[in-house]
């Protein structure tokens, strides 16, 4: 969207919800993204807290949390005058945590669902694969399918990748331009086009790494920052005594590696899967399929109705409620040993891993056991990484003394804008606010992109930069 394509209302496309459509008729002739979104999403209700994203989702996906595939009222048009300058930093290709998922694991998603607009995801998929058995595709799928998505929508001069930020400050206005620091940082590699209306609100420092895995420094600056790194980069720790012994895991990836090398296969010793969302029952997937024995501790009951399980279709997800069954059937007690393949644990939680690979369970009446483990693998969700950010990006949380976390603590934003609440020219979309699916992160880039839109047809005329250094909107 910031390169200029615009989202308009198909002609004769009718949306099933009638006051929507009404609403959309009225401005027919502009786009979405020049339109009044706060109008347009009043009323609406879906699976997001953003009435943006649920109104976005809306049109591109009219009623699919009915079961219905309808196909999205939108058309796109590139119309290049409405291009805003812009860089696209981030340490991976483009698909970001997509690359690193575990391959043997189909997505909890449907394929179309994961799509961006203007390439048809079953399109691509189909023309790389013969048999397209089920709406559900796997995780490298997806990634190659974004990576893709840049190349034949003709983004990727806006995309740098293999960069790591280092900071991202607010420069004030009586702040001296330091010529003789940032003359020897270059930003001739990262190839920015300069524009002459950016006002340099932010500072951007970092370093992008090259082919034989040198650092070149940068510094940059930028009008506005947009926040979309996700919230997978530190998985979440137990914070127990034994946790960093090399036996206990903390992602599915360095889990799912230990599994297709054999370490564990054939051993006698249970593996310990500390969790109770998706990514757990995937790990005790991963285990169960490759015939190593699963210890599986929760805190929680398994009756409890807030078990992602239980928002799962059976016939959609037979592979997860295959788990949930499991642990609800076969926990164990005290006048039975661990099961051969599966004992689950509920309202259970680690004490404390010890060096000869056992650990100590503790329930809730207290009562203490201790196993011998061949692994321990812990997973109980994952926090972003903001430590670019001053005082780690706590302070654009609802509560600023807590870490920002997708569920528990988002960044706070203005509801239509994706503006952080607490730091003007500051954006943050996707998990950093609570959406932790493709089919609504989309509506956090039209509320950024509109928000951007407005203000640059309001100061286009008023901005002269101030010589020196690369800007960027």
């Amino acid at each position: 969207m910031l390169s200029g394509y615009r989202p308009y209302l198909s002609s004769g496309a009718i949306h099933p919800n009638t006051i929507l459509h009404s609403k959309l008729e009225e401005a027919r002739h502009l786009s979405i993204v020049d339109q009044d979104l706060e109008y347009l999403s009043e009323g609406l209700e879906g699976r997001s807290s953003n009435p943006v994203a649920v109104l976005f989702d809306a049109l591109l996906h009219p009623d699919a949390d009915f079961g219905y595939d309808y196909p999205s009222i939108l058309h796109w048009k590139l119309e290049q005058h409405h291009y805003i300058p812009h860089l696209v930093l981030g340490k991976g290709p483009p698909g970001g945590a997509w690359h690193n998922m575990e391959g043997s694991m189909l997505t909890i998603s449907f394929g179309n669902w994961m799509e961006l607009p203007g390439l048809k995801f079953k399109d691509w998929v189909s023309s790389k694969r013969r048999n397209l058995k089920g709406d559900r595709v796997m995780p490298e799928e997806i990634a190659r399918y974004y990576k893709h998505y840049v190349k034949v929508m003709g983004l990727q001069k806006n995309f740098r990748e293999n960069t790591y930020i280092t900071s991202v400050s607010r420069r004030y206005r009586d702040q001296v331009d330091n010529d003789g620091q940032d003359r020897d940082i270059s930003t001739q590699h990262l190839q920015i086009e300069k524009s002459k209306f950016t006002k340099r609100n932010w500072e951007i420092r970092g370093y992008q790494r090259i082919g034989d895995g040198s650092h070149i420094p940068f510094c940059l600056f930028a009008e506005n920052v947009a926040l979309a790194t996700g919230t997978l980069d530190s998985p979440g720790r137990l914070e127990i005594d034994g946790e960093d012994f090399p036996f206990v895991f903390h992602s599915m990836p360095e889990f799912g590696a230990a599994i297709s090398k054999g370490k564990l296969c054939g051993k006698v010793d249970p593996v310990l899967i500390v969790g109770s969302g998706l990514t757990a029952a995937d790990a005790v997937l991963c285990a169960y399929n490759n015939n190593v024995p699963v210890i599986h501790v929760f805190r929680r009951r398994v009756t409890d109705p807030s078990l992602i399980f239980k928002q799962l279709p059976k016939k959609l997800y037979p592979e997860y409620h295959k788990v949930y069954h499991m642990m609800c059937t076969q926990s164990y007690s005290l006048d039975s040993n661990l099961l051969s393949d599966y004992t689950s644990f509920p309202e259970h939680h680690v004490l404390s891993f010890k060096s000869d690979m056992k650990c100590i369970l503790q329930n809730i009446s207290g009562l203490k056991k201790i196993f011998k483990l061949s692994a321990a693998v812990v997973l109980i969700g994952s926090h972003p990484n903001l430590s670019f950010l001053k005082e780690q990006g706590c302070y654009l949380g609802h509560n600023s003394s807590q870490p920002i976390t997708c569920k528990g603590n988002p960044v706070e934003i203005d509801a239509y804008t994706y503006e952080c609440v607490k730091e003007a020219n500051l954006f943050a979309l996707g998990p950093l606010v609570g959406d932790n699916f493709v089919r609504f992160l989309k509506g956090g880039a039209l509320g950024v992109t509109r928000c951007l839109a407005t203000r640059q047809k309001k100061k286009k005329h008023l901005f002269v930069e101030r010589g020196g250094g690369d800007g960027i909107a």
